[in-house]
């Protein structure tokens, strides 16, 4: 669990950091853009960033790093139905987990998404579709050895301030090494965002993870925080900039991280 302390030294990381990107120009159109980002369907390319710290991680809490490449690529199939493709790809840094090793350092294995969207949605916003976790990591301390697939599904609703839905998957393995363990793994990632105007917004958007295969002590881990972000120009180049807190309520008994700090960083390109 965060301590006192940290959470002060948490607001203080924050509010300065919010404060160095308000130098930017901002307008009107940025609220617009920044609400565009939220939408995990939008037909919009861009590229987040996504820096993961999770502290307390391992059984000497020490500190586990992930760096998430998520390119987001739309395709328009037809008029009325488009293809969004989400490819996660992470680049981690963790503790051995074999004592008296250095840490370890490497890509995981990539997770990319597909959902079939419709064009032109009403109130109700949803995509569906399938998602493949392949077995690409440089080291078996950070993969899982095994392809799995799985149906994929996002839900979401836009008004004037806010956006709020849900993503969410489950993976089974139905292939790989055959010495490692079977996958049976559940994510769901809520999100609620309130937009001001000028591009800043507070959000709040944790991921919920289980496997199913674990114990009931190691299996879910279950994160609750908020953070704060802005929309805004580097040159002629629009960014959406965040950072993020989330204390895990409910984290597995094997050393599971206590809480998390992420600063998101995402390149958008509302043109192409």
């Amino acid at each position: 669990m965060i301590k006192g302390r940290e959470w002060k030294q948490w607001i203080c990381f924050a509010a300065y950091f919010l404060s160095t990107i308000a130098i930017a120009a901002s307008t009107d159109n940025a609220t617009e853009l920044a609400k565009k980002s939220q939408n995990p369907v939008e037909n919009m390319v861009s590229v987040p960033f996504n820096n993961n710290f999770n502290f307390g991680y391992g059984p000497h809490d020490n500190t586990q790093y992930i760096l998430d490449i998520k390119p987001v690529i739309p395709f328009t199939l037809n008029e009325s139905l488009n293809l969004i493709t989400r490819t996660i790809i992470p680049v981690v840094r963790q503790p051995n987990s074999y004592p008296n090793r250095d840490y370890i350092n490497g890509f995981g294995d990539i997770n990319p998404s597909f959902f079939f969207s419709p064009a032109h949605p009403g109130q109700l916003i949803w995509g569906i579709g399938p998602t493949v976790v392949l077995p690409t990591a440089t080291n078996k301390q950070i993969g899982q050895g095994k392809y799995s697939v799985g149906p994929s599904f996002v839900a979401l609703t836009i008004t004037k301030t806010w956006v709020i839905g849900f993503l969410t998957f489950n993976a089974w393995s139905v292939a790989g090494d055959a010495n490692r363990q079977n996958v049976n793994e559940f994510e769901l990632q809520y999100f609620i965002n309130y937009n001001f105007p000028h591009g800043w917004y507070i959000t709040s958007s944790p991921i919920i993870t289980a496997d199913w295969t674990a114990k009931a002590k190691d299996r879910w881990t279950v994160p609750f925080g908020l953070g704060g972000g802005h929309v805004f120009d580097i040159g002629k180049q629009p960014v959406n900039v965040s950072v993020q807190a989330y204390d895990n309520v409910k984290t597995p008994a094997n050393g599971g991280p206590d809480w998390q700090l992420q600063l998101n960083v995402t390149l958008l390109f509302p043109e192409s």
